[in-house]
């Protein structure tokens, strides 16, 4: 009965809380992609190849700024972290709204890359200091849902703010909330729950135990140059930064996309362009349910990853003329590519011990992030050198199938160490 109130417990309070500081975190790196068709290229004298290497500067203080982020959340505090990361990205999201030039713009989406850098790792640590491995899945997955819900709502809130009051209001007005959660998180966030309010003593406990015997199955290692150095984390740091350029290069010019070979207006293409990330919510639900429960993560990463590059390139192979049907497998891609993404991050703390886990999934997101600033500005290179979206749409897909090559190639022993011990 403790156990079953724990359970409730734990997710009605801490769930919302990381979905919601996900989902500001990302609102305010994806809606540039909003800025760059409505009109910020045009204000500021944006070259095509200019707007892309802009786009992309945002991963590169993300790749920089990962791994000393996370390992301050692990050794000190996701909760000062988070915090102070907040009011800074808030900050540097309002500020491009107010930007006069080329320069200005260049540093704030730098710098918004930089204080952004640690919020995954971070989350991924706050998330595995409160939830057991056969739980871990659909406790990321509700992390990760920040985005795909995230992009769904900013898509339509985006096309009508541009659309009434310009793309420099959208970015102010899109910037401001993360301030103001700011000083909600730092009152009700705990970082472990030994420090909690709300639990009881019994509960702490049983938590504790069984997080506890949990690490008890796995290879000890001395320092994060040993978990850097295992095969398993640099194939997934491999597969990460392939299966990004997919993900992070359609999110960014989606909208483009669209606008493009539909010829629709700014709040239509709001509309389009939230429909994928409806879909994935749904596919991420299904796809973390499934793996908690039969405690398998690569089974549900690579099968999605496959579909998604198939239908990339079955959208490439129809063209332009049948706009609906290659819409609607770009549909299914995008579900398809964040399907995955609760039991991959599920994979590491099960993996790696407590004292480098952290570190390794920070070392993975950067690899991810790498990815997206390649996948990014080429995509944005392709489509401005081409005047055409399926030259991206095979660079996309040859990174998603690179990805599925390199998550079926990790030994599936390895990467649930600790199950058998778990089951006993």
């Amino acid at each position: 009965m403790e156990t079953k109130k724990l359970a409730i417990r734990r997710w009605w309070f801490i769930m919302p809380i990381v979905f919601i500081t996900y989902s500001l975190a990302y609102l305010d790196r994806a809606n540039f992609g909003f800025a760059s068709t409505a009109g910020i290229n045009h204000d500021l004298g944006i070259t095509q190849g200019t707007s892309s290497l802009i786009g992309a500067l945002f991963f590169l203080g993300y790749f920089f700024f990962q791994i000393p982020g996370a390992i301050y959340a692990e050794r000190r505090s996701v909760k000062k972290l988070i915090f102070w990361s907040l009011v800074l990205w808030g900050a540097c999201a309002a500020l491009t709204g107010m930007v006069s030039n080329i320069p200005m713009l260049m540093v704030i989406r730098f710098s918004l890359g930089v204080v952004e850098a640690a919020v995954m790792p971070a989350m991924l640590i706050y998330i595995s200091n409160w939830f057991t491995k056969t739980e871990r899945s659909r406790a990321n997955t509700f992390l990760i849902l920040g985005n795909p819900v995230t992009v769904l709502w900013m898509s339509v809130l985006s096309g009508y703010l541009v659309n009434s009051f310009g793309w420099r209001n959208m970015m102010i007005a899109e910037g401001l909330p993360a301030i103001v959660w700011a000083c909600i998180w730092w009152f009700v966030v705990q970082d472990k729950p030994a420090a909690s309010t709300w639990l009881k003593p019994q509960e702490k406990a049983d938590l504790k135990a069984v997080l506890d015997l949990e690490q008890a199955g796995m290879k000890p290692m001395r320092n994060y140059a040993e978990a850097f150095k295992s095969p398993a984390v640099v194939k997934l740091c491999a597969q990460y930064f392939c299966w990004s350029i997919g993900v992070y290069g359609f999110v960014l010019w989606l909208p483009s996309i669209l606008k493009n070979a539909g010829h629709i207006s700014m709040v239509e293409t709001g509309w389009l362009s939230a429909l994928p990330y409806l879909v994935a919510v749904i596919a991420m639900l299904l796809t973390s349910w499934a793996s908690d429960k039969m405690q398998n993560r690569k089974l549900f990463v690579w099968p999605a990853l496959l579909i998604g590059a198939l239908a990339f390139l079955a959208s490439y192979l129809l063209g332009s003329s049948n706009f609906w049907l290659s819409y609607t497998l770009l549909v299914i891609a995008g579900a398809a590519m964040y399907a995955p993404y609760g039991p991959f991050f599920a994979i590491i703390p099960e993996l790696l011990p407590k004292n480098v886990a952290g570190g390794a999934m920070a070392l993975i997101n950067s690899m991810g992030a790498l990815g997206s600033f390649l996948g990014s500005y080429v995509v944005g290179y392709l489509n401005g050198a081409t005047g055409s979206p399926f030259a991206s749409y095979l660079f996309m897909a040859g990174g998603l199938l690179a990805a599925v090559a390199l998550t079926i190639s990790v030994k599936p022993e390895a990467a649930v160490p600790s199950v058998a011990l778990a089951r006993r």
